[in-house]
């Protein structure tokens, strides 16, 4: 076993396969959980594979993606419904105008749903 240079972790002796005169290097990537499937991680796996490679390669490469992209799509959700929440209350829509006009109750939630949207991926997806 050889302690990496990364601090404490302990890998595996690398091994070599022999390609004519030249020894490689038989290295992989550790094997990744399941991505997280929400909407928000996958926006944000798309902004990182296409916008910001570097973080991308560097979160895949310490084995944290999965970690991070979980964080993100929870704290996304959480914060979308509680700015729906604030708008709602802000603005006087509650139960009673359910049950009474249900047809402006949704549209005016709709449009809650997406300004909070908007805010939820100018502050966590594209930053």
């Amino acid at each position: 076993m050889l302690l990496s240079e990364r601090g404490n972790e302990i890998m595996s002796e690398i091994t070599y396969r022999q390609e004519g005169d030249y020894l490689i290097p038989e290295i992989a990537l550790p094997k990744t959980k399941n991505l997280p499937q929400g909407k928000y991680s996958r926006m944000r796996l798309n902004y990182l594979k296409e916008h910001k490679k570097w973080l991308y390669t560097d979160l895949m490469l310490d084995c944290k993606l999965e970690d991070h992209l979980g964080e993100i799509e929870m704290a996304a959700q959480s914060r979308v419904k509680q700015i729906i929440e604030k708008l709602a209350k802000d603005n006087g829509v509650n139960e009673e105008m359910k049950a009474n006009n249900q047809m402006e109750w949704v549209g005016m939630m709709n449009s809650f749903k997406a300004q909070a949207e908007e805010i939820v991926m100018q502050e966590l997806i594209y930053s």
